[in-house]
């Protein structure tokens, strides 16, 4: 893994940033364009929460992968929430303002359908991640930042479980996700140091 490592290692942060751009602008691109479908809307809509739950599995990922196959991406962690974050604000925007557009709809769903009770509730653990992303919050919080940064937990299951809600009849794909999530939170769990015995 040193190979991969040393590629890593000279890959810049912002480069995610850059690659996380990229994304949202091929898709409004495409919706423009007619390259969507024919509910563009719906699309972008599913497009952008698919990606931000990828993004979120692989935030999750970054220990992990160090501790077990010593493929270390911790630079990137930050960068990949911050983008992560901004996919989610992104989809839930798209759903706001192109798809329901009426505040009281937009309530009603809210408090009405599970699945989107369950995502805006994995958006709103997401506000102080993406809050405290930075440097300063990071000096000024001390160990409390780590604390706050422990509800990614929460946040990434919350969103896998939206993804399988939502969508209609059986289908494989959004449980393999939550499977890995599943599987990446035990694995955390395991990492997690032991207290000793008292």
């Amino acid at each position: 893994m040193d190979f991969v490592n040393q590629t890593l290692r000279r890959f810049p942060v912002w480069g995610i940033y850059l690659l996380g751009g990229i994304y949202p602008t091929w898709l409004l691109y495409n919706g423009v364009t007619g390259g969507l479908g024919p509910d563009p809307v719906k699309a972008l809509e599913h497009a952008m929460g698919e990606r931000a739950l990828q993004l979120m599995i692989l935030g999750l990922a970054v220990t992990p992968l160090r501790r077990l196959l010593r493929v270390n991406l911790m630079k990137f962690r930050r960068a990949i929430g911050v983008v992560t974050f901004s996919y989610v604000v992104l989809h839930l925007l798209v759903w706001l303002v192109l798809d329901v557009q009426i505040v009281s709809q937009i309530l009603a769903d809210i408090a009405k359908r599970p699945y989107i009770t369950i995502g805006m509730a994995a958006f709103i653990l997401m506000l102080p991640l993406a809050l405290t992303s930075n440097n300063w919050s990071v000096r000024r919080l001390g160990r409390r930042w780590k604390q706050i940064h422990l509800l990614a937990y929460p946040a990434v299951l919350l969103g896998g479980l939206h993804y399988v809600m939502l969508v209609k009849g059986f289908q494989i794909e959004p449980l393999i996700y939550l499977t890995v999530i599943l599987a990446l939170l035990c694995t955390r769990l395991s990492f997690a140091p032991k207290r000793a015995a008292v």
